[in-house]
């Protein structure tokens, strides 16, 4: 993707002064020595240059929330609307990123346990809060609760991403065709695609490739984004993602730039179909709705039946969303760190759906102003076969109940 350098938010660091009440004047002064009611010290095993042990001051933060969530006192209910899942996915998540995201033991301090590296992690991408919340919340600075995100998210793209999202092998293709068939009438279709937008903050550079028109103009002021194309399958779980490029590109110049696409020039779609909307080009290997005015009987049928299946990648990408937070807003990390942080948004939508994990109604989050501008069915690139294709399918829908060729 892009590479530029962007303007990041500044972290707020420990105060090396500590506040302390002064009870004879009732206001609060800077104090030069850590006070013991905010400060417990514990002696490190090295020595300074003379020869005299340091004695190394460590802030004390409250770890209650953290505790309760991470205890079996804490309803399942509960946990889940924290971490939007249960606690028995959680624990699949932490055992199988468990060797690479486990620290160990200094002497000067003890390591954050695993379950709470990734509890971090997971609960920054799920509510988005800011990280002063999410410090308070597990007893940790803020520094190193951007440091966590980041090393947990970057283990979710080396382990879990290759295990959970991933390109069918046959046997699961002719699953998916079926499941598909069923729903639609529309036989070897082999995906749903849909492009969103995700906010970000200005880049210092090539800003013009990351400015968002249609967002500038809803919320009225200037907006730039950076887009996730993503392929499911019938129950919603990406197969195949495209992450980082500037929010300035249409549905179709995305594609073209993608990875599906070379999988296209590679044969390797062939004979299966990727349904899309009218943002994507009609091509050998993709069907998208008609769009010209008065539609005929077969192609206003051919129009829903297509529909149905868009609708199940736009409602993935909903339910991705609705889930992480993070998603929602302006998303305050570096624009290089960006794809790591998507993919891993991904993976752990691909593990909730994989798990039927329920999803709060009030989580709901509807899309807006995604769609780019509509393809035009008469451009250049559209095969004379992907047009009869197409109107084959259709007429067959019509009057035989099913799409076959």
């Amino acid at each position: 993707m892009p590479s530029s350098k962007n303007e990041t938010p500044t972290w707020d660091f420990e105060n090396r002064a500590s506040e302390m009440a002064d009870s004879d004047q009732g206001r609060v002064r800077k104090a030069r020595t850590p006070s013991p009611a905010a400060y417990h010290g514990g002696e490190t095993a090295a020595e300074d240059g003379g020869g005299q042990r340091r004695r190394l001051w460590v802030k004390e933060r409250s770890k209650g929330w953290w505790k309760y969530h991470n205890s079996d006192e804490c309803p399942d209910d509960e946990f889940r609307k924290a971490f939007r899942m249960s606690k028995a996915t959680f624990n699949m998540i932490c055992d199988e990123l468990d060797s690479v995201v486990m620290k160990k033991n200094t002497t000067l301090r003890m390591a954050i346990p695993v379950r709470q590296r990734v509890a971090v992690c997971i609960y920054r991408l799920a509510t988005g809060d800011p990280l002063r919340t999410v410090s308070a919340l597990f007893g940790l600075g803020i520094s190193t609760c951007h440091k966590l995100v980041l090393e947990v998210c970057a283990a979710i793209r080396t382990v879990l991403m290759p295990k959970y999202l991933q390109w069918p092998d046959q046997e699961r293709l002719a699953e998916i065709k079926t499941a598909f068939g069923s729903i639609s009438g529309i036989p070897d279709i082999n995906g749903s695609i849909y492009t969103t937008h995700i906010s970000i903050i200005a880049p210092k550079t090539n800003q013009e490739a990351y400015y968002n028109r249609k967002h500038t103009e809803r919320n009225q002021k200037p907006s730039y984004s950076t887009t996730v194309q993503g392929l499911v399958d019938p129950r919603g779980v990406f197969m195949d993602i495209c992450i980082g490029y500037p929010g300035s590109m249409s549905d179709e110049q995305i594609l073209d730039k993608s990875a599906l696409s070379q999988r296209s020039k590679l044969g390797m779609l062939e004979k299966t179909w990727v349904v899309g909307n009218s943002g994507y080009p009609l091509k050998d290997w993709m069907l998208v709705p008609y769009t010209h005015q008065n539609l005929t009987w077969s192609q206003h049928t051919f129009n829903q039946k297509v529909n149905e299946v868009q609708k199940i990648g736009k409602d993935a990408f909903m339910r991705l969303k609705g889930r992480w937070g993070c998603l929602q807003k302006r998303i305050e990390v570096k624009l290089q760190e960006l794809p790591m942080v998507l993919g891993a948004c991904c993976v752990l939508h691909n593990i909730c759906e994989m798990n039927n994990e329920e999803m709060d109604e009030d989580l709901r989050f509807d899309l807006y102003d995604d769609e780019m501008e509509l393809g035009l069915e008469s451009g250049r690139g559209i095969s004379v076969n992907a047009l009869q294709d197409r109107d084959r399918i259709a007429y067959n829908l019509l009057h035989c109940n099913h799409g076959n060729k």
